[in-house]
């Protein structure tokens, strides 16, 4: 008889779901998007809601199909060296490159920022930044039951705060999203610009790191057969799609409607805060800074922690998991302190490049049953893709980058020879041309092999 997860156990992976992929940070992006999108915010969130909420579900569920020990394994069928690299890229992307760093600069902006003066910011940033990491580095030393504590009161009153906030925000809106014309590429492409914004989430990255997690779990409760898991996971994915779908949805609500009230900001922690300020005043803004402060603590503590895990386990004989977790925490406090928004525009190149081989991979592992794990699908699905994203990484440099030399001459080319670049999706061709490739050698050689048995 078929095991299956009773709806009580599927409720508490769908928690533990969304508690994995939705950090405190992820409240920043739908916020900014709405309020760029304005009359064109629909369009705009499904097309967030596509990779930042469908794509981490899938993520884990090729993990669980593939039968990965982890990512190193799950990318392993392209080449050792590539699973390697590739893996180190995208822990350091969602640690201390990007992510690690947003968590304290999301906090600060949302928490410090509006009861400081501009001429302080810089030397504001640093010393919460530095108070911020000594104390999601002493945790991630000796974690213990401060993250239990954290993830059993603090999130569940984070976000009943945020519901609060985003019911107020319907039962009592700022403006009209019809009133607020789109800017920018919202204008006329609406659906692929917040298709793009997803990847700021980092979820689909995340979720190749973390799916050992889900699935560990998963087989806990009793679910051992690989394609049961996957199935365990979809039905309790639903939970976690469900929630976010909600949070992301009234979040660009929030910011598209915010322009009645409050003036455009840089960044959506700005944002939020003179949101939560217009509704329930300093008050209201103390508590949600000091929740949301605490929520990017215990995301910064669970992403040192893994980091440092990871690379602990691919490299053991350089150094040892604490001094890991010291070296992340250095770098996190350095890249912190270049600020928010110079964060964001810094990982959006790195995000065009790696988004595109994640969610290949992520296909190719749901595709596994099928073509098991075949070396040459994964090796020219991969070469190929990752020719066309290197373009998008080139287009995604700074301006002064981007319009010069070689740089320009690329993104050129892409705009001429491969469809779809305009809308940040010129990877896909290649990637179906090299999957098909892959399989049509595959089945030679398989026909081959029977011939000449």
């Amino acid at each position: 008889m078929e095991q299956k997860l009773t709806f009580k156990q599927n409720l508490l992976i769908g928690s533990l779901l969304f508690g994995l992929f939705f950090g405190a940070g992820n409240l920043i992006f739908p916020v900014q998007m709405g309020q760029e999108a304005g009359n064109h915010t629909l369009a705009a969130t499904i097309g967030f809601l596509i990779t930042g909420v469908g794509l981490p579900i899938l993520g884990v569920v090729a993990s669980a199909l593939s039968r990965s020990e982890n990512l190193l394994d799950m990318a392993s069928p392209v080449n050792k060296s590539y699973a390697k690299i590739f893996t180190c890229l995208l822990y350091l992307t969602i640690g201390p490159l990007f992510a690690i760093p947003r968590t304290a600069t999301v906090a600060f902006e949302i928490g410090i920022h509006p009861f400081i003066s501009d001429n302080y910011l810089k030397i504001g940033l640093f010393i919460f930044s530095l108070m911020f990491f000594i104390f999601a580095l002493y945790f991630s030393l000796k974690p213990g039951r401060i993250l239990d504590w954290i993830g059993k009161y603090l999130t569940p009153i984070f976000l009943v705060l945020l519901s609060i906030l985003l019911i107020v925000t319907f039962v009592k809106p700022m403006g009209q999203i019809s009133q607020y014309a789109a800017q920018g590429k919202y204008v006329s492409q609406p659906l692929f610009t917040g298709f793009l914004d997803g990847y700021n989430t980092m979820d689909a990255l995340a979720s190749l790191a973390f799916a050992i997690i889900i699935i560990s779990n998963i087989r806990k409760l009793g679910i051992k057969n690989p394609t049961s898991i996957a199935i365990e996971t979809c039905k309790s994915g639903v939970v976690s799609i469900i929630a976010m779908t909600f949070i992301y949805a009234s979040l660009a609500y929030m910011g598209a409607t915010s322009l009645g009230s409050i003036n455009r900001a840089d960044n959506g922690g700005i944002i939020l805060s003179m949101v939560s300020n217009h509704y329930f005043g300093v008050i209201g803004k103390i508590l949600l800074a000091a929740i949301v402060t605490v929520a990017c603590v215990k995301t910064a503590i669970g992403l040192i922690t893994s980091c440092s895990q990871m690379f602990s386990e691919m490299f053991p004989k350089s150094i040892s998991y604490k001094k890991y977790t010291v070296v992340f925490t250095i770098c996190s406090l350095i890249v912190a302190n270049f600020g928010l928004n110079t964060i964001i525009q810094l990982s959006i190149p790195v995000l065009m490049f790696l988004y595109p081989l994640a969610i290949t991979l992520i296909i190719l592992s749901l595709l596994n049953p099928l073509i098991h794990k075949q070396s040459t699908i994964y090796r020219f699905t991969t070469i190929l893709t990752s020719i066309a994203a290197f373009f998008d990484f080139c287009k995604a440099l700074p301006d002064s980058l981007s319009k010069s030399g070689l740089i320009s001459q690329l993104v050129n080319f892409a705009h001429l020879y491969l469809p779809g670049f305009d809308y940040g999706l010129g990877w896909i061709l290649p990637a179906f041309l090299g999957f098909l490739i892959g399989l049509i050698i595959a089945i030679a050689r398989s026909k081959k092999n029977v011939f000449n048995n």
